[in-house]
């Protein structure tokens, strides 16, 4: 079978080069494959025939059988049409055509049976269907047959050129005589009978032509149960070979750095959650084995602390320890932050940033290569071939989807053995999506928050409470808080009737004027230092409210900011929502979220609101997220190394199947961990395939 679907699409009968190259810009198909594995996304039945006399107004689409009489040009200009007098011996209805008049007429004959389907029309106590499929009820005998019919998404271009769903239906027709018989099985045969699945070529006749709804089913499922598998096959069998051929640095010993820090400089009791990581973080490290760890964990959940305490273990048997952030600003928090913690301490810290001296640069470089400077936090400039260490063991990758898998790669390097890696997220990542863009790592969740924090109260007020939301803006901070206000924009658009940043900003001067009142603004367009000067006078309680846009979704934390406004919030993500709610709520006080919507919401955007004001729990939102969008919204599934090239399964909603698919794919390896099985060998096959189309980063993260 693959000689055939190699082939150029071009050489199917029904294309030929000018198809081929609007077929190729338009939807992607470039060979036989890629239209073979070009899914319908919805099914018409057209089983039932009407009578015409059985017709009622407002039927949806239907089916007739019968004869054109007779034909008329009918109006003038650009109301000028063709209508045809179809009758099936019941009673006569009119089909009709505004546009390719001449050509249709003449493609028509009288008293030929044709095969009628449209929407039904009422009009002057008449029934019409305008623009109607009609076709030669003698099908043509290499048509195959089919009781629900199949729609293919299609664009304008492809319209204009007579590239419509029926056209791409009739090629895949073309393409399938052309198969029968060839199509060569994906799966081994003991899979096939042990999970009761159709063969490959069944399932691709039944997904395009289906003969009934439970042999489209059984078609569906079968395609998706290949597709997730080969998923996971590919994601474990990677994990698997990490786990047995990478050796990790063996962290014996829990010595001063860890004991002191936990006896004299831990701030607040460790939660349930938090000790329950640092435990299986331990046992990694301690194996032999390369840990190759996912922490998640809402935004305050803790993960630093975490981060740094499993640190401080490779200091104590005498490894150096690194944390790579996305910016500049987090880069700095993480510092200060860890400054902070291990104050007192005999630990030697650096920052290293693009924004770092060149003088202070060769200092860091030098104390890092004699091994005098123990913890590295920086950004980009970490992964700099300059930057050498003495003995790395442990890396620790902040918000890691903000990196490119390339540039990560490259901390793999700095030693002779691939460090022990802690990769964090502040962002929930939904368990189905975590299976398969993070699968071939260990997860574990911090999902308690420290004592002492509340979860924030999230409001939904429209436009025009907003003088009750000011009044309560200037009680938070006549109790001496802070206030975050965001906006989608920075200047107005005609297009997008939302509130902007610089006309929200002259209105939130005047109704909080200096001096009594002192309020700074952030935006992406703003220098650096602008950017970074304006942070830290709200940071130093300079200023009472922030003005921004979501340049401050990652990277600020001001425990006395209370209270957080979203601006045009239907403009926003559930994630994106989330994090930026995630930016109060950092301190011991009562906090609070609001989120200003006009009148004029979407279905999607109301549904987004009720979540956001029903629960703070980010896995909760995150798997809402996922259903309402689909996994190639999600943030950070570009960069993860696996490629969402999924054809018919959904991530969110194929979450059992996903689970299904995984423990099979498990309990094959655990019998056959390289696949060398001869039953096994049609993996190997198919699992290559996968590997050629796209670059293996699977053992960093």
């Amino acid at each position: 079978m693959s000689s055939y679907l190699q082939q150029e699409i071009k050489f199917l009968s029904g294309v030929g080069p000018k198809r081929a190259g609007l077929l190729n810009k338009e939807l992607e198909i470039y060979f036989f494959e890629d239209l073979l594995y070009f899914f319908p996304y919805k099914y018409i039945d057209r089983s039932k025939y009407y009578a015409i006399k059985e017709l009622t107004p407002n039927l949806p689409n239907i089916q007739i059988k019968g004869k054109i009489v007779g034909f008329e040009i009918a109006g003038e200009g650009k109301k000028k049409r063709l209508i045809a007098y179809f009758s099936d011996g019941t009673g006569t209805i009119e089909l009709i055509w505004f546009k390719g008049l001449a050509y249709i007429q003449k493609s028509l004959l009288l008293n030929t049976e044709y095969i009628v389907f449209g929407k039904p029309g009422h009009f002057s106590g008449k029934f019409n269907i305008i623009h109607p499929e009609v076709e030669d009820s003698l099908k043509n005998k290499n048509t195959i047959q089919a009781s629900l019919q199949a729609h293919y998404n299609t664009t304008e271009k492809l319209k204009k050129n007579f590239l419509t769903s029926k056209t791409i239906s009739k090629l895949i027709n073309n393409l399938l005589l052309i198969l029968k018989g060839k199509i060569k099985e994906t799966l081994p045969e003991y899979l096939i009978h042990k999970y009761k699945l159709l063969s490959l070529e069944q399932a691709l006749f039944q997904i395009h032509f289906p003969q009934s709804s439970d042999l489209l089913q059984k078609a569906i499922y079968r395609l998706k149960f290949e597709e997730l598998f080969y998923v996971q096959l590919n994601i474990l069998q990677k994990r698997t070979h990490r786990i047995s051929k990478l050796k990790g640095y063996i962290f014996s010993k829990v010595g001063d750095c860890f004991n002191q820090f936990y006896e004299n400089n831990l701030p607040f009791e460790l939660t349930g959650a938090q000790k329950k990581v640092l435990k299986e973080i331990r046992r990694d490290i301690g194996s032999g084995k390369q840990m190759n760890r996912l922490l998640q964990g809402d935004v305050g959940s803790g993960k630093t602390l975490v981060a740094l305490m499993s640190m401080l273990i490779a200091l104590d048997n005498g490894f150096q320890a690194c944390i790579m952030a996305p910016t500049e600003i987090l880069a700095n928090q993480h510092f200060e932050t860890i400054n902070e913690f291990i104050d007192g301490l005999p630990i030697e810290v650096g920052l290293l940033t693009g924004s770092t001296k060149t003088s202070a640069r060769k200092e860091i470089h030098k104390n890092l290569l004699s091994g005098e400077l123990q913890i590295l936090i920086g950004t980009h400039a970490l992964i700099e071939d300059t930057v050498q260490f003495k003995n790395l063991g442990l890396v620790v990758i902040d918000e890691q989807h903000r990196f490119g898998v390339a540039q990560r790669a490259k901390l793999w390097k700095k030693n002779q053995n691939p460090p022990h890696v802690l990769v964090m997220t502040a962002t929930p990542i939904p368990r189905t999506l975590a299976m398969t863009i993070y699968g071939d790592l260990d997860v574990s969740v911090i999902d308690e928050l420290p004592p002492g924090r509340k979860p924030i109260q999230t409001t939904h007020l429209y436009d025009s409470k907003r003088l009750r939301m000011f009044g309560f803006l200037k009680q938070q901070i006549e109790q001496g808080r802070q206030i975050y206000i965001v906006y989608p924009l920075i200047k107005e658009s005609e297009k997008m009737d939302y509130k902007d940043l610089e006309d929200g900003y002259e209105s939130i001067i005047r109704a909080f004027p200096s001096p009594k009142y002192a309020v700074s603004v952030v935006h992406g367009k703003m220098k650096s230092e602008e950017k970074d000067a304006a942070m830290n006078l709200f940071a130093k309680g300079q200023t009472h409210i922030m003005v921004a846009t979501t340049v401050i979704e990652v990277g600020v934390n001001v425990p006395n900011a209370s209270v957080m406004v979203i601006e045009s919030s239907e403009r926003f993500g559930l994630s994106q929502l989330h994090q930026l709610r995630g930016r109060v709520g950092r301190g011991a006080d009562q906090s609070y979220c609001i989120l200003m919507t006009s009148y004029k919401l979407s279905n999607d955007a109301r549904k987004r609101i009720q979540i956001m004001t029903g629960t703070n729990d980010g896995f909760e939102i995150a798997e809402a997220d996922l259903k309402l969008r689909g996994p190639g919204d999600m943030e950070g599934t570009q960069q993860s190394g696996i490629a969402f090239n999924l054809k018919i399964a959904n991530l969110g909603k194929d979450g059992q199947l996903i689970q299904y698919v995984r423990d099979i794919a498990m309990d094959i390896l655990e019998d056959d961990p390289e696949l060398n099985k001869q039953e096994n060998s049609e993996f190997v096959v198919q699992l290559k395939k996968m590997s050629n189309k796209k670059v293996d980063f699977s053992i960093v993260s």
